[in-house]
């Protein structure tokens, strides 16, 4: 599992900092990559990247703002000519299916394969968007100019490892039977004994959790959907001092995102959408001083890796 950020800048685009995107890979767990966001210039970036646009299946659009959506209608028509035959999801607030529909009606871009669109109800402040076998995610209703969501991903606990060394102990050769073994399951050996594979599995695995906010101002929703995350992915549109500039613009401060991070008890904190405003040792500045907070942070930048362990 890890993060990939294609975009993490505020506003406009600038020559180290596209806007706002980011790729949640998923290889491992189900073969799949999931978008946050997409901002204009997305699949330029992905072009720099080992991401397969056919391999993303669901995209997750925090809010309606330009720098967060303008470049979702090329990515889905070009994802048509880059393989793309599978069900594509996108998530979003109310208004994003109009666009999208518009977008491509107006463009004449008929996709070659299936596209859902599941818009978040204006009146819910929370819920459940998505759940399967594997994953959940859970959203909620941030403080911005317009309707703008946090997402937090949740993986289900993974069963525990099969005790191997201790079955061939037992002389338990392997063979099909230790996948039912895994799974809990009675099985009868050629020999007669009746073995219970919960007594040769492990406790279960945690699942990860991982937070992606929308642009916000500092909020208790923020500090709900990031509890015991992981990693939270939060914005630092501004640096510490500029509060007043930052509540007046619906925005957080790098302190800002530091403190939720702390009050949710997350463990690793990384911040994104920074302002042009703050380029070379001002951007380090910013980290430095949400590290007095919370000293696990990271300061997202284009095409940067983070492996979520």
């Amino acid at each position: 599992m890890e993060l990939l950020f294609l975009g993490t800048g505020a506003g406009v685009p600038a020559k180290q900092r596209n806007v706002s995107s980011l790729a949640l890979e998923l290889l491992q767990e189900r073969g799949a990559v999931w978008l946050f966001d997409c901002g204009e210039a997305t699949q330029h970036q992905i072009l720099h990247t080992t991401v397969k646009p056919r391999r993303i299946e669901k995209i997750f659009i925090t809010h309606l703002h330009g720098d967060h959506i303008y470049g979702l209608p090329g990515f889905l028509g070009s994802r048509s000519f880059q393989g793309g035959e599978s069900l594509l999801t996108v998530y979003g607030p109310k208004g994003i299916k109009e666009f999208i529909e518009v977008t491509l009606a107006v463009s004449q871009t008929h996709l070659q394969y299936p596209l859902e669109i599941v818009e978040i109800e204006e009146e819910s402040e929370s819920g459940t968007i998505f759940e399967d076998e594997t994953f959940s995610v859970e959203f909620g209703k941030l403080e911005h100019g317009i309707l703008s969501y946090g997402y937090r991903v949740v993986e289900k606990d993974l069963p525990g490892s099969l005790d191997v060394q201790r079955l061939k102990e037992l002389n338990i050769p392997p063979g099909p039977h230790y996948q039912q073994l895994k799974e809990g399951k009675e099985v009868v050996l050629k020999d007669g004994r009746l073995i219970n594979g919960q007594e040769f599995v492990g406790e279960p695995k945690k699942g990860k959790v991982i937070t992606v906010l929308g642009d916000t101002r500092k909020c208790m929703q923020s500090v709900q959907l990031a509890m015991h995350a992981n990693v939270l992915v939060h914005e630092a549109t501004f640096a510490a001092g500029d509060e007043e500039l930052a509540y007046n613009y619906f925005h957080s401060t790098a302190k800002e995102a530091a403190e939720i991070a702390k009050t949710a008890s997350a463990e690793r904190l990384i911040l994104s959408h920074i302002s042009s405003r703050y380029q070379g040792d001002a951007v380090s500045r910013l980290a430095e001083g949400a590290k007095e907070i919370f000293p696990n942070t990271d300061i997202a930048e284009d095409l940067k890796r983070f492996t979520i362990s």
